[in-house]
C-alpha cells in the first residue's frame, strides 16, 4: 500500500477541494436515506385509508410534496458536486501532468540515455489516469459509502434485528471475496504494464523512424512484434478477468443468497402483522440501497489495487534524483570574454568504463578549434562535458577561471549556441523554430539572422514565409535547409561559446558551401568548438585537437599536424587518397 499512500500524500494541495467535495456527496447521501422513510409515510397513509382507518389527504400531499423536495434538494447537491468533480479532475490531470513535466525536464541527460520516450508518456499517461481514477473514486466513494452503510445497518436495526444482522455479516463476505478478487488481479497487473510500456515505446520509435521501417521493408516485423506483445498481453487479461468473474460469482450468490433470507424475514414478519406495509416498503428499499455501498466498497477495493500497482513507474520517475533545478532565478547576463580549460579531466557513463583519461587541453577567447579522431574515442562526449550534460568523474572544468562545479546549467548553456549533426527542429513554424531559445526576438531579429545563415532567400519563396510549418523534426525541408535553419537559431541566440557538432557531415558539396556561409558568419568572434569528419572544414581553424581512444594524442595547428606522423596526418591523406581515386577515375586527376 505504500504507493497509496504516496498517492495521498501528493494530493495535498487539493485537500480542502476533496473536503468539499466529500462534504456535497455526504449530503447527498443523507438525503438519500430520507426518501424511504417518506415513502414508509406514504405506504402507511395509503394503507390506513384501503383499510377503512381513516387516512388524511392533505396529509398524503405534504409528505409526496417532501418527498419530491428532498429529492429536488438531493439533485442540486449531486448537480454541484458533480460539477465540483470535473473540476477536481481538470485540477488533478494539471497537477500531476506538471509534476511529472517538472521531474522529466530537471533529469539528468544519463536518463535519457536509457530510457525509450514512449515508454515515458505510456508510464505519464497510466499514472495520471489511474491516480485521478483512484482520487475521484476516494473523494466521491469512500466516505458516502462508509455512512450509507452504517446508517442503512443501524436503520434496519431499528424495525428488525434479524435483518439488520443479515444485512451487516453480508459486508465483510462481500469485502473479503473483493479483496481475494483485486489481489489476485494485482498479481498480473505488474507484468502486462511492462508489456505495455515496451509496446507503446516501440510504436513510438517506429513512427519516428517510418523512413527507416519502410526503407527496410520491416512492416510485417514490426506488426508481428506488437501483435504479440499484445497477445501475451491478452493472455494475461484472460487470466485476470477469469478470476475476476469466479469471485464475482461468489460475491454475487452470496448476495443472492443473504437477500433472500432477509426477504423471508421480512415478508414473514409482515405476514404475521409484527411489520406494518409500509415498514415492509422502507426495509425492502433499504436492503435495495445496501446493495449501493457494497458495489461501490468492490469498486474502491479494484480502484486501489489498480492504483497500487500502475502509480508504481510513476512514483519511481518522481523519486529520481533531479540534478537539474530550472526554476531557479539566475543571471541570464552573456559573457562578453570566455576561454574554457579542461585540468585532468576523466569521464565515464554509469554502465560504461573510462571513456575519457586525463584529458587536458585550453581553448582561448574567439579561437577556434577542432576535436578530431576517429569515431567513437570521446569528440562528442567531450562536447557534452562542455554543455554540462554530464560532470567529469575526474578533474576540472573552467569556464573564465571558475569551476564548473560552481555555475549552474543554465548559465552555461546560455553562453553557448549549438548546431547539431541531426535536424534538431520542432514541427511548428520557421519563426518559431530560429526564436526558440529567444523568445523576445522580434520579426525583424528572426529575418536578419536568416539572411545572415544564408537562409533568408528560400524562406522568402514560401508561400507562408516565416510562418511555414516545418514538419516534424522538419520533414519538408531539404537537409541543407534544417542546417541553416539551426544556424540562423544559434545567431539569433547570440552566444559567445558556439558549438558545430558535424554540422555539414550529411550535406551534399552544394549544400554544404551553402551552409557554410551561415556559419563563417555564425563563427565570427566567437569561441568555436567544431567536430568534423570533413577536413574541408576545419582547414582554417586555429587549433586542431586529436582524441584517440579517450585521450588527447596531438595538438598543433592543421599545418602542423598535417607535417608530422600520428592519427591526423592518417585521417587526412585517407581522404585525398580518396579523392584521388575518385578523380582519377573520371581521368580528372
Amino acid at each position: 500500500m505504500k504507493n497509496i499512500f504516496k498517492i495521498i500524500k501528493i494530493s495535498k494541495p487539493m485537500y480542502g477541494l476533496f473536503a468539499l467535495s466529500m462534504f456535497l456527496i455526504v449530503l447527498g447521501a443523507a438525503l438519500d436515506m430520507v426518501t424511504p422513510f417518506f415513502n414508509k409515510l406514504i405506504v402507511d397513509q395509503i394503507v390506513t385509508k384501503i383499510s377503512g382507518q381513516g387516512g388524511d389527504v392533505n396529509h398524503l400531499a405534504t409528505l409526496i410534496a417532501l418527498s419530491f423536495g428532498v429529492s429536488f434538494i438531493g439533485l442540486v447537491f449531486t448537480g454541484f458536486s458533480n460539477r465540483l468533480g470535473d473540476h477536481i479532475a481538470g485540477r488533478v490531470r494539471r497537477f500531476l501532468t506538471e509534476r511529472f513535466y517538472y521531474k522529466i525536464l530537471s533529469l539528468p541527460q544519463s536518463y535519457y540515455d536509457s530510457e525509450i520516450s514512449g515508454k515515458i508518456l505510456n508510464q505519464l499517461n497510466r499514472g495520471i489516469l489511474i491516480i485521478q481514477t483512484f482520487m475521484n473514486t476516494m473523494s466521491n466513494f469512500f466516505l458516502p459509502t462508509l455512512l450509507q452503510s452504517v446508517f442503512t445497518v443501524v436503520f434496519m436495526a431499528y424495525y428488525s434485528i434479524p435483518v439488520a444482522f443479515f444485512t451487516a455479516i453480508l459486508f465483510p463476505i462481500y469485502l473479503y471475496l473483493s479483496h481475494l478478487s483485486t489481489k489476485e488481479w494485482g498479481k498480473e497487473e505488474g507484468k502486462k504494464n511492462a508489456i505495455e510500456d515496451t509496446t507503446r515505446g516501440r510504436i513510438n520509435e517506429v513512427i519516428a523512424n517510418i523512413k527507416l521501417v519502410k526503407s527496410f521493408i520491416t512492416e510485417h516485423i514490426e506488426y508481428k512484434t506488437v501483435s504479440e506483445n499484445m497477445r501475451e498481453s491478452n493472455k494475461i487479461y484472460a487470466r485476470q478477468s477469469t478470476t475476476f468473474h469466479i469471485y464475482d460469482f461468489l460475491r454475487n450468490l452470496s448476495l443472492i443468497i443473504v437477500f433472500t433470507i432477509v426477504m423471508i424475514i421480512v415478508f414473514y414478519n409482515t405476514y404475521s402483522g409484527k411489520l406494518s406495509v409500509g415498514e415492509m416498503v422502507l426495509l425492502l428499499q433499504l436492503l435495495n440501497q445496501a446493495q449501493r455501498p457494497l458495489f461501490a466498497m468492490s469498486f474502491i477495493l479494484t480502484r486501489v489495487q489498480e492504483a497500487e500497482n500502475g502509480s508504481k513507474e510513476f512514483f519511481q520517475i518522481l523519486e529520481l534524483p533531479s540534478t537539474e533545478d530550472f526554476d531557479r532565478t539566475i543571471s541570464y547576463k552573456k559573457l562578453e570574454k570566455t576561454n574554457i580549460v579542461f585540468d585532468k579531466v576523466s569521464f565515464k557513463y554509469e554502465t560504461s568504463d573510462m571513456v575519457l583519461k586525463d584529458i587536458s587541453f585550453d581553448i582561448q577567447e574567439r579561437e577556434k578549434v577542432a576535436l578530431v579522431g576517429h569515431s567513437g574515442v570521446g569528440k562528442s562526449t567531450i562536447v557534452s562535458l562542455i554543455l554540462k550534460f554530464y560532470n567529469p568523474t575526474e578533474g576540472t572544468i573552467l569556464l573564465n577561471g571558475t569551476s564548473y562545479a560552481e555555475h549552474d546549467h543554465r548559465f552555461i548553456r546560455n553562453n553557448i549556441s549549438l548546431v547539431f549533426q541531426e535536424n534538431e527542429l520542432f514541427s511548428t513554424t520557421i519563426k518559431e523554430n530560429v526564436a526558440y531559445g529567444s523568445p523576445d526576438a522580434t520579426e525583424k531579429d528572426v529575418i536578419k539572422a536568416l539572411k545572415l545563415a544564408n537562409a533568408w532567400d528560400f524562406v522568402s519563396k514560401f508561400k507562408d514565409g516565416l510562418e511555414s510549418l516545418v514538419g516534424e523534426r522538419g520533414v519538408r525541408l531539404s537537409g541543407g535547409q534544417k542546417q541553416r535553419i539551426q544556424i540562423a537559431r544559434a545567431i539569433l541566440k547570440n552566444s559567445p561559446i558556439l558549438i558545430l557538432d558535424e554540422a555539414t557531415s550529411s550535406l551534399d558539396s552544394k549544400s554544404e558551401m551553402e551552409v557554410q556561409k551561415g556559419l563563417d558568419n555564425l563563427m565570427k568572434n566567437r569561441l568555436t568548438i567544431i567536430i568534423a569528419h570533413r577536413f574541408s572544414t576545419i582547414q582554417n581553424v586555429d587549433k586542431i585537437i586529436v582524441v584517440d581512444e579517450g585521450t588527447i594524442v596531438d595538438m598543433g595547428s592543421p599545418r602542423e599536424l598535417s607535417q608530422r606522423p600520428g592519427v591526423y596526418k592518417d585521417l587526412l591523406q585517407y581522404q585525398v587518397s580518396g579523392n584521388k581515386k575518385l578523380l582519377a577515375s573520371f581521368e580528372i586527376y
